[in-house]
């Protein structure tokens, strides 16, 4: 029988790795879920519901941990806890393989078997466990209502006795899956909304929801994206034509979201210093690129801060655990979806090397990093 740990994560991360609803489906298939108490409460999944569906309750993290099979996280768990697991266990977690290469490979060094959600392929095999879309698409959703939140002024046009109320303007900045939320949730509001994106591919799907799209459409921008759907680094040259057609648009815009990211690089900045200076008093920018450093000149990672010209410039971080009850969920399923591929019908772990999610997703194994991204950046 596998045994499965889940742990409380650290006090700034709200989601949990399994819910009520995978853990029944968990135990269904001849696993045993151990969860430390309290893990899932701030996600509103208390012991008791854990229980009711066949998870024991361990008292202590060390508890849970000690000699399970497998570890389901939502962050990069501790070189210490992986450690307290079964010898070669196998470890699922958001790890952030861009991140604090020294302790990365210190967790590889205990020779569990770790497994990285963010490397998931981009395949429609592999769309129930994209633990990245699941989540950007819940921070899509917030990002409008929270800039709905902090807008002096109301969203959609009201034609009142006393006088019309104008349909704020909000300008989507990068259009993946979370811009494509926050563009559906801010037409749903009300509001007058715009898109830009390098991708020539983004242009149609922005217009089938009723947006207008905004970009510099060139040669270079024809071919600014890669095989597997994400945006090209572009040249200096089009970066300023880019910015020269934002910094106009800008100008007139109530709320901007900003979403753009690339693998494994600091998150482009999309909106200059000057930019924000040349925005309305009022205006709201929710930058949901905050944790990779920020796409407004502005932003202060974790904060909120009001511009001298009166911006609002929201630099909230974890914007899917703002939102934990749905994050989890989602997040749970999608880990459960992955599992699966390494559970056979007896219940028992047994790992199949050649499925490509599989080797998509490996970090590490036997005592080293082994995924290529992280073995090209090594030599």
């Amino acid at each position: 029988m596998v045994t499965i740990a889940v742990t409380a994560e650290a006090e700034n991360e709200p989601r949990v790795a399994v819910s009520p609803d995978t853990v029944k489906k968990l135990v269904a298939s001849g696993c045993k879920v151990r969860i430390e108490s309290g893990a899932g409460s701030r996600s509103q999944f208390y012991d008791d519901a854990y229980t009711a569906q066949g998870a024991e309750i361990a008292a202590t993290a060390a508890d849970a941990l000690n000699g399970a099979d497998v570890l389901l996280s939502v962050r990069r768990p501790s070189k210490e806890d992986v450690e307290a697991l079964a010898a070669g266990a196998v470890v699922v977690a958001m790890l952030d393989p861009f991140g604090d290469r020294g302790d990365l490979e210190a967790l590889a060094s205990t020779k569990a078997k770790l497994f990285s959600m963010e490397y998931m392929p981009r395949t429609t095999r592999a769309q129930a466990m994209d633990v990245l879309s699941s989540q950007a698409n819940l921070a899509g959703y917030k990002a409008v209502v929270d800039a709905a939140s902090e807008f002096g002024a109301a969203v959609p046009m009201m034609m009142t006795p006393a006088g019309t109320v104008p349909a704020a303007k909000a300008f989507i900045m990068g259009v993946g899956v979370a811009g494509l939320q926050a563009i559906a949730t801010a037409r749903r509001l009300g509001a007058i909304v715009t898109a830009t994106d390098v991708r020539p591919a983004t242009k149609e799907q922005v217009q089938s929801l009723g947006a207008k799209f905004v970009a510099v459409e060139d040669d270079e921008f024809k071919e600014a994206q890669t095989a597997g759907g994400y945006a090209k680094e572009m040249s200096a040259e089009y970066k300023t034509k880019q910015a020269e057609l934002v910094a106009n648009h800008i100008k007139a815009q109530d709320i901007v979201i900003t979403t753009a990211l690339i693998p494994g690089r600091p998150a482009p900045i999309l909106i200059s210093a000057d930019m924000v200076r040349t925005m309305k008093p009022g205006a709201v920018i929710i930058d949901l690129a905050a944790e990779r450093g920020g796409n407004c000149e502005n932003t202060k990672p974790g904060e909120t801060i009001v511009t001298e010209n009166g911006v609002k410039v929201v630099g909230t971080l974890n914007y899917a655990g703002t939102v934990p009850v749905n994050a989890s969920n989602l997040y749970a399923r999608n880990l459960l979806s992955f599992i699966n591929l390494m559970i056979d019908k007896e219940g028992k772990l047994e790992i199949d090397w050649e499925d490509d999610i599989i080797q998509g997703t490996l970090v590490a194994k036997e005592g080293a990093l082994v995924h290529p991204n992280l073995t090209k950046s090594a030599s």
